[in-house]
């Protein structure tokens, strides 16, 4: 099984989504009669992003070549997944997809092959509006060459399945006063907030349900001990009653526009 590596060819397609979208003529439309299955982006799980950390989630899918094209011949051909939520593939490739930066494929006979490769996401750039944080459809470009390098036939298509993109949560944490007499009220107060991906800063996320939970100090397990929404800024505070020492934290499921997160746990000492 031999490995073939598409960096360049995959890079070239990238930059050539926008323009080939909308001018492709009649013939290059054609069907390629390559097949990509098995697509499957960051291992199915939901990818979130935060405001300038790049993201590359791993993509892994299988093509298959028509007849007359060989694995062996990895210049004659190009089959790339990407991620795109307009109404088709090649409009999706046109507006705003995310793309692969490249792929490695392993050969699995003359004309088929198990490929895996990583999308390349840069909230800066790729993440201009909020509303991105939705479900995103699994879209195919694929591309076949004539044997002097120039295009014979291209087609945009939807493979199956679909990906969530998702904005990056973050909770803080702070128990007070510490230490603390035993039976004395503890405030435990925090924060939670969100990536906005106009404003390229995390931001308040409001009228939220966090955890609060409590780890004894020889212990490894937290424990949920109330329930509480967020403040219209996303700003978390309750009251306890200190019983003994040990860890306290807000933990926050997430959302389907917004990932989960739990912040480091607060030590106070009880005395």
């Amino acid at each position: 099984m031999n490995a073939v590596r598409r960096t360049g060819t995959a890079a070239a397609l990238v930059g050539a989504l926008t323009l080939s979208a909308l001018t492709v003529s009649p013939a290059e439309a054609a069907d390629t009669g390559i097949t990509v299955s098995k697509v499957v982006v960051n291992k199915g799980r939901p990818v979130v992003v935060g405001t300038s950390d790049e993201k590359t989630p791993s993509v892994s899918f299988r093509i298959t070549l028509p007849s007359g094209y060989s694995t062996a011949d990895p210049f004659a051909y190009d089959a790339s997944p990407f991620l795109y939520h307009g109404t088709t593939a090649a409009k999706g490739a046109d507006g705003g997809g995310l793309y692969m930066g490249g792929y490695t494929c392993f050969e699995d006979g003359a004309r088929a092959a198990d490929c895996v490769g990583e999308l390349t996401i840069d909230p800066r750039y790729d993440l201009d509006s909020n509303s991105d944080a939705t479900t995103w459809k699994i879209g195919v470009a694929a591309r076949l060459f004539k044997s002097d390098g120039g295009l014979k036939a291209e087609e945009y298509t939807t493979a199956s399945g679909s990906v969530q993109v998702r904005r990056w949560g973050k909770v803080t944490v702070n128990a007070s006063p510490e230490p603390v007499t035993k039976g004395k009220t503890l405030t435990v107060t925090g924060s939670l907030t969100r990536a906005d991906w106009v404003k390229h800063k995390y931001t308040g996320f409001g009228s939220q349900s966090a955890k609060l939970q409590f780890r004894k100090k020889d212990s490894s397990v937290y424990t949920t001990v109330k329930t509480v929404k967020s403040g219209s800024t996303g700003a978390l505070k309750t009251t306890v009653t200190a019983s003994a020492d040990g860890y306290w934290r807000w933990t926050f499921a997430g959302t389907s526009t917004t990932g989960s997160a739990t912040a480091a746990g607060d030590f106070v000492d009880v005395r």
